[in-house]
């Protein structure tokens, strides 16, 4: 990994969500990045904590330039491919914004606090009121600039709010030891302790999660 420069990404110009999963991970733990695009979190974890941060990713497109940059990802499926890492392989494992457009949700997570010690799981709430209101007066599947696709291509078959993942973590038995609820210019949701106005409100959740 030290042989080729990696790309120097800047934290402030990282995505809001990745920005708050990397504060989120202890320095030298061993990382795993489900979904890792061009392995901007890799790099930031590698280059700022010390990190053992490697990733896979789906895109090929992606992955070519991750390693081109000198980041450890390789291609991979979420639905299929985690099942071939062993049990406690990392401290945590990371899906940000992707649970939403895997076949098995459920699965996915499964196999993410088996692999590790914790998971941090990142996701569009499909609970936040501009989406509601979208489908109430314009009887319509809504836009926003997280829900940035129209229905017909978009990626995202598992849409979610927050408490609907509060009650899969219920149903699973994983204890949530840290939640946020943000808005996408960047602010953290004065309302975090009460899920009913996060769920309102939030337009993106946060969870760290832990097998209870």
């Amino acid at each position: 990994m030290n042989s080729v420069a990696p790309v120097q990404y800047v934290a402030k110009n990282m995505r809001l969500d990745l920005r708050l999963i990397a504060d989120m991970i202890a320095p030298g733990t061993r990382v795993l990045d489900i979904g890792c695009g061009d392995g901007t979190l890799l790099d930031h974890l590698f280059r700022t904590r010390g990190c053992d941060a490697r990733g896979i990713e789906i895109d090929m497109a992606e992955v070519t330039r991750a390693v081109a940059h000198g980041l450890p990802v390789m291609q991979g499926d979420a639905d299929s491919d985690l099942a071939q890492y062993p049990d406690g392989a990392f401290d945590y494992v990371v899906l940000s914004r992707t649970l939403q457009a895997v076949e098995r949700p459920r699965e996915v997570l499964r196999q993410m606090l088996r692999i590790g010690e914790r998971a941090i799981v990142s996701f569009p709430n499909f609970g936040h009121w501009k989406l509601r209101w979208q489908l109430l007066w314009l009887g319509r599947m809504p836009m926003t600039p997280v829900w940035d696709r129209p229905w017909h291509e978009t990626p995202n078959i598992h849409p979610c709010t927050i408490h609907d993942f509060f009650a899969l973590c219920a149903e699973e038995g994983y204890e949530v030891e840290r939640w946020l609820a943000v808005d996408e210019a960047g602010q953290r949701a004065p309302w975090r302790r009460f899920s009913g106005l996060a769920n309102l409100f939030g337009e993106q959740g946060l969870f760290l999660l832990r097998k209870a």
